[in-house]
């Protein structure tokens, strides 16, 4: 396999800005285990084979047990995952398909019982920037690995 392009080479202005992103998202006192379950949602959602071996191995390193990573496209029927996780994943689901039904007022009322008014939107960042980065990766022709050489 090959990508089409460095994409980090050809733009790096681009590269910089989700940079800032990420940074804001790193800072936001958002928990880290949290974060990386929606990315990695996120990205199994839009297939995007580079960033779900990132996230996965992200959340490895952050010691989630194999069992909460192995059931992450099931967690409706899997009871690993706690009510402000599931909350979260519904409005990531939600938001990365925004077109089919946008987010539901019974949806939004659900992530309110968990997530304060700037966590929320914290959330929203989230979600918003890991579709993103799914989008550069799977325009680029990136695949787990790719980026070794680079």
């Amino acid at each position: 396999m090959k990508t089409r392009m460095n994409y980090r080479q050809a733009n790096p202005g681009a590269l910089a800005t989700m940079f800032q992103l990420e940074k804001f998202i790193n800072s936001s006192g958002l928990d880290k285990t949290l974060i990386e379950l929606i990315k990695l949602r996120v990205s199994q959602l839009n297939g995007c084979a580079y960033c779900v071996a990132m996230h996965a191995k992200d959340l490895r390193k952050l010691g989630v047990e194999e069992e909460r990573i192995d059931l992450l496209p099931v967690w409706r029927e899997a009871p690993v995952y706690t009510e402000a996780e599931q909350a979260a994943l519904a409005l990531a689901e939600a938001v990365t398909h925004i077109s089919e039904a946008g987010v539901p007022d019974d949806l939004y009322d659900q992530v309110r019982v968990h997530y304060d008014e700037t966590q929320f939107v914290t959330l929203i960042m989230v979600i918003n920037t890991i579709n993103s980065w799914n989008r550069i990766a799977i325009s680029t022709g990136m695949f787990p690995g790719c980026d070794r050489d680079w």
